[in-house]
């Protein structure tokens, strides 16, 4: 639940769809209004399929950031698996990318986008703040790649409150 700049590239797309759960504790979720679902083309019918993709997509940025997956969840390489991809040539230089076969299909597009971003070193960057409360998904931009939460100013500033009061 964060300003910061959006992920670079198709994570932006990830970084999204796993933002849709607004508020993990009221269940607030823009999978269920027609304008939310519209963002990823999916309809009514596919939107159980598209929280199955993004709680798997959840717990993949979670173990990015080196914690365990929040509850159980079909894992993302099954899910990624029904993508219908194909490899196309450029003429021009030779480099190969993958595209989706169906341009619509959520799960085409996501297997895109985490293909690019495993050959670019930006996969590993997309994580889920750690604070239980939030789970949002993030672009870790820090130097290091150590960042811990979505946001200082919010959750990182609850879980050193916290931890400050606890000794």
């Amino acid at each position: 639940m964060t300003d910061r700049a959006p992920a670079p590239g198709g994570l932006a797309l990830i970084e999204e769809l796993v933002n849709t759960l607004r508020d993990i504790t009221t269940g607030e979720d823009a999978l269920d209004t027609p304008e939310g679902r519209a963002a990823f083309g999916i309809t009514a019918d596919g939107a159980a399929e598209a929280r199955e993709l993004r709680e798997a997509l959840r717990a993949a940025c979670l173990a990015h950031a080196g914690h365990p997956p929040h509850r159980e969840v079909t894992p993302l390489g099954e899910l990624l698996a029904q993508a219908p991809l194909r490899v196309e040539i450029d003429a021009r230089d030779g480099s190969a990318t993958l595209v989706p076969l169906d341009g619509s299909a959520l799960v085409a597009r996501v297997a895109t986008a985490i293909a690019e971003a495993r050959t670019d070193g930006t996969w590993p960057r997309l994580k889920a703040c750690e604070a239980p409360d939030c789970h949002w998904a993030y672009y870790d931009r820090s130097p290091a790649g150590k960042g811990r939460w979505c946001d200082m100013k919010t959750c990182g500033a609850r879980a050193k409150m916290r931890r400050y009061r606890s000794k």
